[in-house]
């Protein structure tokens, strides 16, 4: 956004006019509402500052977050070197020797100023989150509860300074645009203690009228109207309201109304979310698994009877192990229904499983246990078949029961991942995990991106789990072979699959179609696929690649 003048206006004296009033011709309709007082709370670089209170670093710390391989953001350590949004991560590493870049997480975000907003509201209610480090108020009520809009503000600070967080800006003006950029004004006050400007009631279309067209945010209409000789925002709200919106619609009509201070959103409170995590204590701390999980059985009803009277169930749940010397060990489970009081408990046994400080990592006794449900559903979405789902639950419980014996890896369950071979696209998961997490031997790939030269369906019924050596030739016995054109050096006539089988003669078949991996690695592979149909009309598919021959699968 496009940073505002060097100084917010004087507001307009008690005689001075409070902004351009188009005087109401006869065909003019009735001017709009006057718009809701608003305080704006805006947190500087709070995408910077919810990462560095996440991973524990100092204030100073030059730090980016990296998003798709180009700065997202960036902190005023690494701004001083020079250090942007969208510069390629090189370049900024270049600029600034001790960088520290960290990739973007928009759930961070979300989940560091949670904290914040319920802070707020235990002051004042009727908070709107506008986006993680931005949230609205309608400040009318609290004006009168605390004396004035300034006392009101001075409480804000005072309440977030108790949490540890004291570079809050405050704006309060009418409307949330212009509530907005007066929180935003505060970065150009020559006294930065206050932080905090308050614009007069009828005084914001004269405090917006000196500002750009950028901070509409709207750029392919700002650049029409400097096309037009429009250079301000007072510009842009001195053209009448029924010119605006019949040349540019809707969305002109709403930038004019938020260039003339008369802003039509209102505040719209958000209702906070139920409490829903829960944690137990141990004095004396409990050192053996056993006696930790019966003193957590009755802690974990009640935590899943809490969920249902919210109607909710939980599909995946954070725990945490806090011990007695200081550490801590977290883990997010998943499960492939949802979690009852036994299946918590299970879980936080897993976690604690094993005979020495290395398979859990903990050397002292467990002082609590804190239980999160990171992913809640409806409870209608998971509701029991109408006879029961008795088969399902039974093979969740044998599994599970086998899982926490021999441990969380020792149990798989195949799924279909992403890739262009079809040994790549099969993986397996430990029993429970959500296709997304990671397998035991790799990533699994995401099956809705493209994958060029991905084999359509029908797909095989038969895949090898290691292709199996082959041998194409043509009529004369001579080898089948690709050139790097792609054309065949003659047509197939008979393969074999493995020394031992015989030649069988091809009665069709179809291809090449190439698959070019990592064409830019000089590790990269190259291959052509075939089908072909042997005289008893089984269909196989092979795999050519360096002039070898493979069978990848066989259909049926």
């Amino acid at each position: 956004m496009t940073s505002p003048p060097a100084t917010p206006p004087e507001p307009p004296g008690p005689t001075e006019p409070a902004g351009p009033v188009p005087a109401a011709g006869p065909t003019e309709p009735a001017g709009p509402a006057p718009a809701t007082r608003t305080m704006v709370l805006w947190c500087p670089d709070w995408p910077i500052t919810a990462a560095l209170r996440e991973h524990a670093l100092p204030a100073e710390t030059p730090l980016v977050l990296v998003d798709r391989g180009e700065v997202f953001a960036s902190s005023p350590a690494a701004r001083e070197d020079g250090v942007k949004r969208g510069l390629r991560i090189r370049e900024a590493q270049a600029r600034c020797t001790a960088l520290v870049a960290l990739p973007y997480d928009p759930s961070l975000d979300e989940r560091t100023f949670e904290p914040v907003t319920a802070a707020v509201e235990t002051i004042l209610p009727g908070v709107q989150v506008l986006r993680p480090g931005l949230c609205a108020i309608r400040v009318k009520g609290p004006a009168r509860y605390y004396g004035s809009e300034r006392d009101a503000a001075a409480v804000v600070q005072q309440t977030l300074a108790a949490i540890g967080l004291t570079d809050v800006r405050i704006g309060i003006a009418d409307g949330p645009f212009a509530a907005e950029q007066a929180a935003r004004a505060t970065d150009q006050l020559d006294d930065d203690v206050e932080q905090l400007v308050v614009i007069p009631p009828g005084g914001s279309p004269w405090f917006l009228g000196s500002y750009p067209l950028e901070v509409l945010e709207q750029p392919r209409l700002a650049v029409l109207l400097k096309r037009l000789g429009i250079r301000s925002l007072g510009d842009f709200a001195a053209l009448k309201a029924s010119d605006v919106r019949n040349r540019f619609g809707i969305e002109g009509a709403i930038a004019h109304r938020q260039a003339s201070g008369l802003d039509h959103r209102s505040v719209v409170a958000r209702t906070p979310p139920p409490h829903l995590d829960t944690s137990a204590d141990f004095e004396p701390p409990l050192a053996r698994i056993d006696q930790l999980a019966f003193a957590l059985r009755a802690r974990a009803g009640e935590f899943v009877d809490a969920l249902r009277e919210a109607g909710l169930v939980c599909t995946a749940l954070q725990v945490s192990l806090h011990t007695e010397e200081g550490e801590t060990s977290a883990r997010r489970w998943q499960h492939p229904r949802w979690f009852d009081a036994d299946d918590v408990v299970d879980r936080v046994r897993w976690q604690l499983q094993g005979t020495n400080a290395s398979d859990h990592g903990l050397t002292s006794g467990i002082t609590r246990v804190h239980l999160v449900p990171d992913i809640v559903e409806d409870l209608g979405d998971h509701a029991d078949g109408l006879w029961g789902t008795g088969p399902d639950e039974g093979i969740h419980h044998g599994l599970a029961r086998v899982q926490s014996m021999l441990g969380h890896g020792a149990v798989l369950t195949a799924i279909i991942a992403g890739g262009r071979l079809l040994a790549d696209r099969r993986v397996y998961i430990p029993w429970g995990d959500a296709p997304a997490g990671r397998s035991v031997k790799m990533p699994v790939k995401d099956r809705n991106q493209p994958w060029p030269g991905r084999l359509p369906g029908p797909a095989p019924a038969t895949v090898f789990a290691e292709p199996v050596p082959a041998a194409v030739v043509d009529a004369h016995g001579n080898p089948v072979d690709v050139d790097p054109r792609g054309l065949l050096s003659a047509d197939p006539a008979f393969f074999s699959a493995g020394p031992d089988d015989g030649r069988r003669p091809v009665h069709s078949w179809a291809g090449p179609w190439p698959i070019n991996e990592r064409w830019w690695d000089p590790k990269g592979r190259v291959l052509n696929r075939f089908q072909l149909v042997d005289h008893s009309g089984s269909a196989w598919l092979l795999l050519l690649e360096d002039h070898a021959w493979w069978l990848e699968a066989g259909y049926d």
